[in-house]
């Protein structure tokens, strides 16, 4: 395990970050004073990428051991990955453990563009899908609005163990006009996706003529979904981890990236 691994942290709904402190140290800083100006150009280089340095850069408190076995308070910055990446990239480049860092938070970076970009891919095909489901329940008896409502919830129960959408959005501490399709991370749209998918084939198939028999259906294809997963000893939908950023943050993201790329050519 890398010596970043053994310093990450988890804060309570299991978001990764890292103590600038344990940073320190661990990129071999004797002085923190030291690297606390790392940590400014580090902030410099999150701001002229076009992103808040606030939301990867938190001034804290924290207690550090003191020797003789008490602890003392003391200011940190609780940093993202994106920030450690930075810093890595601000730090001494001839230490060995910088360059270690380097090449570890280059990684994980990368790993976070890879799964960015899988989770826009699968949230378009949902946009795309959930119509075509829509379509197939409406043949079947779904036409009032709230009785599309109601459809949809049974398949979120079928899938989410009882769940309905608004436990699914209360779970993830969303706001109302937040949609929980934009904060799922890739492995949870991927389950939606194929919950969708295979209840609009399964509608259209069966050629039902009842809302009943459509919730039925819905509920029905969740909940194999969910055995399935239990099956092969996966994390249930619910308690996969919500991802920090949502699809309109990755979407706006993308569009301020191809136009620094536009601006550039």
């Amino acid at each position: 395990m890398s010596i970043f691994d053994n310093i990450k942290r988890f804060d309570p709904n299991g978001k990764e970050y890292w103590s600038s402190r344990d940073f320190a140290k661990a990129l071999e800083y004797v002085d923190y004073r030291h690297f606390e100006g790392v940590i400014d150009k580090a902030k410099i280089a999150c701001e002229n990428s076009g992103f808040a340095a606030s939301d990867h850069f938190v001034e804290a408190d924290d207690m550090v051991s003191l020797g003789s076995g008490a602890e003392r308070e003391v200011k940190t910055v609780f940093l993202s990955r994106y920030a450690c990446y930075l810093i890595v990239q601000s730090a001494d480049p001839h230490k060995e453990v910088v360059a270690l860092g380097h090449s570890y938070f280059a990684m994980q970076t990368r790993r976070q563009e890879q799964e960015d970009e899988t989770r826009l891919k699968l949230r378009q095909e949902m946009k795309e899908h959930n119509k075509q489901l829509a379509s197939a329940a409406k043949q079947a008896g779904v036409v009032e609005p709230i009785d599309y409502a109601i459809f949809q919830n049974y398949g979120y129960q079928g899938l989410y163990g009882g769940l309905k959408k608004q436990d699914i959005h209360e779970r993830k501490g969303l706001k109302k006009s937040q949609d929980i399709l934009d904060h799922m991370g890739s492995e949870e749209l991927a389950a939606n996706l194929f919950r969708a998918t295979q209840t609009e084939a399964k509608l259209r198939r069966n050629g039902l003529s009842d809302k009943y028999s459509a919730n039925a259906t819905h509920f029905e294809v969740g909940k194999k979904i969910r055995d399935t997963i239990a099956e092969f000893g996966n994390t249930m939908p619910e308690d996969l981890t919500k991802p920090d950023k949502s699809i309109k943050q990755l979407e706006s993201k993308k569009r301020k990236a191809m136009k620094k790329s536009g601006d550039e050519t």
